[in-house]
């Protein structure tokens, strides 16, 4: 690993990248990769080698002050330990789950608990609008309040098999098995050689100097 084994160790989350490798779809020089750019963002406001919402917020939007549902619900999933900052080994763990070779139970569970804003361990009818106007605002698609309903409402119809008005996650696992477009996102190709790209969903931030 020679100077950037060094370089994890000086961070107050260090994790052995070969333990981090053995438990997520990365290899070793991914890990370390990763810890390079794990630098980049957590340094970007406060010098403590931890990332924090606002310098979440920054490596997505390039403005610490915009907030957004969908970046605060991936932020605190990413937030292993709920301590209000991501570590590196979370930071790892959970870039894993989009990795291309991540079980898909993994990407289904995960998507799963994005949706469940209440924690109840149910997607509730709100809950599940809540997210999809997150997700359309963050990419700029501009929906009437009218066609939402109606997405909603077809999800529900599809999803709910049930009929109890909640989606759990044995539903929710049958529901996306049968509309695998809506687990795309789930999957960021980059992941799967980031030692030349890194991963698509910070390319907002300024880190090109690291792949030099």
């Amino acid at each position: 690993m020679g100077c950037c084994s060094s370089k994890v160790a000086k961070s107050p989350s260090y994790e052995d990248p070969t333990v981090l490798a053995a438990e997520t779809p990365f290899s070793l020089s991914d890990v370390e990769a990763l810890h390079e750019l794990f630098k980049k963002v957590s340094n970007s406001i406060i010098q403590d080698g931890l990332i924090h919402k606002e310098e979440f917020q920054l490596a997505l939007f390039k403005d610490r002050n915009t907030r957004n549902l969908f970046a605060d619900r991936i932020f605190d999933l990413f937030d292993l330990k709920r301590n209000g900052v991501i570590e590196f080994g979370g930071f790892v763990r959970s870039l894993g789950v989009f990795h291309p070779n991540a079980p898909i139970e993994d990407k289904i569970r995960f998507a799963f608990r994005l949706h469940d804003l209440r924690h109840t361990g149910c997607i509730e009818r709100e809950e599940l609008k809540e997210m999809l106007s997150a997700i359309l605002h963050e990419s700029d698609l501009i929906l009437s309040d009218d066609v939402i309903e109606t997405i909603v409402d077809k999800t529900f119809n599809d999803a709910d098999t049930k009929g109890d008005g909640k989606i759990d996650q044995d539903e929710w696992k049958e529901f996306v098995l049968k509309h695998p477009s809506l687990m795309k996102n789930m999957t960021l190709p980059y992941l799967k050689d980031i030692t030349l790209a890194f991963p698509s969903f910070i390319e907002k931030s300024e880190i090109e100097d690291l792949e030099t």
